[in-house]
C-alpha cells in the first residue's frame, strides 16, 4: 500500500501548494521512489473544460483525455511522468457519482449525507489513483484555503483516511504565509498560527508546516511557529520567494524537506537525490549566452495562467538552445486596426495561441499575414493553426469568404469546420476531440526534422477541423499538409513552403514540455527565431 502525503494551504491561495507537491515528489522521485500526484479541487464544475480561462487559467488536458486544473501541468512537467483521470478530482464529480449511485439504489434506502457517503467517496477518489500502479508515495494537494466552506469535506475525509491508515502512513503539509509588514519591519506569525488553529478544528494537527516568505525566517520565528503550532522545530520549512519555480526543488532540498517526509513516514533505505539533469537545466536558464523575442498573440492575456504551459515550453525550448527567451503578450484585439507593423517590430517570432469564439480573430489573422509576408518565424496552436488556414485562403487563394465555422456558421467557404461527429453534439463538457491521438509526418518537413521520426502521439483539445475538401487546393498554392491523424486522414499539421519556418499544428505540444524532455516544436521554433533574430 502507498504511502500518503497531503498538501493543504492556509492564510491565503495562490502560495504554489501545486509548486511545493511537485517539489516535493521530484525530489522523492530523485531518491528512486515510484511517486505520483493528484489534485483535489472544491468547486461544484464536474472539470474545468467549461471554464473561460479569466475564471481558473488553461484548461490541461491528459493523454487519456481528462480535462483538469492547471496544476497536472507542474506535476508532469516536473516529474517527466503523464498523469490520468485518476489525478484530478473535483467536488463536482463526486457529487455526482453519488447522486448517480443514489439514483440506481445503492444505498438501500439510507439517507445520503456529507458523512458518510460524500467523505466515502473522497477517500475511495483519493486510493483511485493507486490501482494499477505500485506507487511507494501519493501526493494530494487539497485545492482552496482552510476554512474555505467548499473544502470541508475533503478535510474531513483527510482526518477519516489518517486514522484508518495511521500516521506512519499519512503526513500532513500545511503550506502558510508569512507576511512581512514594512512599517514595523518584520515578518508575521499570526496568520499562520490562525490557519493551523482552522485546521486543528477540523480535526488535523498538521506534521510539517512550509511557510512561504518574502524574507528568510530567522531561528526565533521558527521556534515560536513551532511552539505555537505544536509542530518539531525541524519540520518548520522556509519557503522563501524563488526567481523561477525550477528553483524550488533545490531550495527544498536545502531546507531537507524531503528527509522530514521520509522520517515521519518511516521510509528508510532511500538513495540520495539525483538533480544532476534538473541542475544542467538551471544553470543553461540561468546563464543564456543570447536572447530571443516572441509574440505571443492571444486573447487571454491579461491573466499569464491562461497560457501556462505555453510559458513554460519557452522556458524549456531557451534552455536547450541556452538562450533566453522574452515573451511579449499582444493582445490580438489591438492588431485589428491601424498599421501592425510597428507594435511588431523587433519581434524574433510570433505564436498564435489556442483559444475558442469569434473575439479577436480579426488580429490573429492580420498578424499571421504579417509574419507570412515578411519571412518571420510562425508557430500556430490549434486555433493558431485554424486561422493560418483561413488567412492563407483569404489572402493567397482569394477566398474572400473563407472562414471557420465556429467564426462565421454562414460561411461560403468554411475550411475549417465542425467535425461530422461533433455536429449531434449540444452537451458541451468533456464532449470535444481530447486526448493523445497519433499522426503520421511527412519526411523533410519542418515538422519531421524537429521530432526526428514520423510517427507521433500528441494532445488534442478541440471541436473544429481542416476542411479536406479544400486539400488539394490549399496545397496547390503552397500550404502543406505535413501531417495527418493516421486514422482519420484530419490535417494536423500544416507547414508553408518557401519560408523559414511557417508551422501550424492543430494538437497542443505544450501539454508535453518537460524538464527533461523539452518539446522539439518549441526548440525547433526559438532555433528558428534565433536564425531571424
Amino acid at each position: 500500500m502507498a504511502k500518503h502525503i497531503f498538501v493543504t494551504g492556509g492564510v491565503t491561495s495562490s502560495l504554489g501548494k501545486g509548486i511545493i507537491a511537485a517539489s516535493l515528489a521530484k525530489l522523492l522521485q530523485s531518491r528512486g521512489l515510484k511517486v505520483t500526484i493528484q489534485k483535489l479541487d472544491p468547486y461544484i464544475n464536474v472539470d474545468p473544460g467549461t471554464l473561460n480561462p479569466y475564471e481558473h487559467g488553461e484548461c490541461y488536458v491528459t493523454e487519456d483525455g481528462a480535462e483538469t486544473d492547471l496544476d497536472l501541468g507542474h506535476y508532469e512537467r516536473f516529474l517527466n511522468t503523464p498523469t490520468s483521470q485518476a489525478n484530478n478530482v473535483t467536488t463536482g464529480k463526486i457529487y455526482q457519482t453519488v447522486i448517480e449511485k443514489e439514483r440506481a439504489g445503492a444505498y438501500l434506502g439510507k439517507t445520503v449525507q456529507v458523512i458518510p457517503h460524500i467523505t466515502d467517496e473522497i477517500k475511495r477518489r483519493v486510493t483511485l489513483v493507486e490501482k494499477g500502479h505500485n506507487f511507494d508515495i501519493v501526493i494530494t494537494e487539497i485545492g482552496g484555503t482552510v476554512g474555505d466552506i467548499e473544502s470541508l469535506p475533503y478535510l474531513e475525509a483527510l482526518r477519516q483516511l489518517r486514522r484508518e491508515v495511521g500516521k506512519e502512513n499519512c503526513v500532513v503539509i500545511h503550506l502558510t504565509l508569512i507576511p512581512y509588514l514594512k512599517a514595523a519591519k518584520e515578518l508575521k506569525t499570526k496568520p499562520t498560527q490562525h490557519s493551523v488553529k482552522e485546521l486543528l478544528q477540523a480535526g488535523i494537527q498538521p506534521d510539517i508546516l512550509v511557510c512561504r516568505t518574502e524574507y528568510p525566517l530567522p531561528k526565533d520565528l521558527r521556534e515560536k511557529l513551532s511552539l505555537f503550532c505544536n509542530v518539531d522545530e525541524k519540520s518548520v520549512i522556509e519557503a522563501i520567494d524563488a526567481k523561477t519555480i525550477y528553483d524550488v526543488p533545490l531550495l527544498m532540498l536545502k531546507e531537507k524537506l524531503d528527509k522530514t517526509v521520509l522520517k515521519k513516514l518511516n521510509i528508510k533505505n532511500t538513495t540520495e537525490p539525483d538533480l544532476q539533469t534538473w541542475k544542467e537545466f538551471l544553470g543553461k536558464l540561468k546563464n543564456p549566452t543570447k536572447e530571443v523575442t516572441i509574440g505571443l498573440v492571444g486573447k487571454y492575456n491579461e491573466l499569464q495562467d491562461a497560457y501556462k504551459s505555453i510559458y513554460e515550453s519557452f522556458i524549456h525550448a531557451g534552455a536547450v538552445n541556452e538562450c533566453r527567451v522574452k515573451v511579449i503578450p499582444i493582445h490580438s484585439e489591438t492588431l485589428e486596426k491601424g498599421d501592425i507593423a510597428p507594435k511588431l517590430k523587433n519581434i524574433d517570432g510570433i505564436l498564435v495561441a489556442p483559444g475558442f469564439g469569434e473575439r479577436g480573430i480579426a488580429g490573429k489573422l492580420e498578424a499571421i499575414r504579417y509574419v507570412r509576408e515578411n519571412n518571420i518565424p510562425f508557430f500556430g496552436i490549434c486555433l493558431g493553426m485554424q486561422c493560418a488556414v483561413v488567412e492563407f485562403c483569404k489572402n493567397v487563394l482569394g477566398l474572400t469568404n473563407a472562414n471557420s465555422t465556429e467564426v462565421d456558421p454562414e460561411t461560403k467557404d468554411p475550411v475549417i469546420d465542425l467535425m461530422p461527429e461533433q455536429k449531434k453534439i449540444t452537451s458541451k463538457g468533456g464532449t470535444m476531440r481530447l486526448g493523445a491521438y497519433r499522426c503520421k509526418l511527412i519526411k523533410n518537413s519542418i515538422s519531421y526534422k524537429a521530432y526526428g521520426k514520423s510517427d507521433i502521439s500528441e494532445r488534442h483539445r478541440h471541436r473544429y477541423e481542416f476542411n479536406n475538401a479544400y486539400l488539394d487546393q490549399i496545397e496547390a498554392a503552397g500550404l502543406m499538409a505535413t501531417g495527418k491523424n493516421i486514422e482519420s486522414g484530419l490535417v494536423e499539421v500544416i507547414e508553408l513552403r518557401d519560408h523559414p519556418f511557417f508551422l501550424g499544428v492543430q494538437y497542443h505540444p505544450e501539454l508535453k514540455s518537460t524538464v527533461e524532455n523539452p518539446h522539439p516544436l518549441f526548440v525547433s521554433f526559438i532555433e528558428a527565431a534565433l536564425q531571424n533574430k
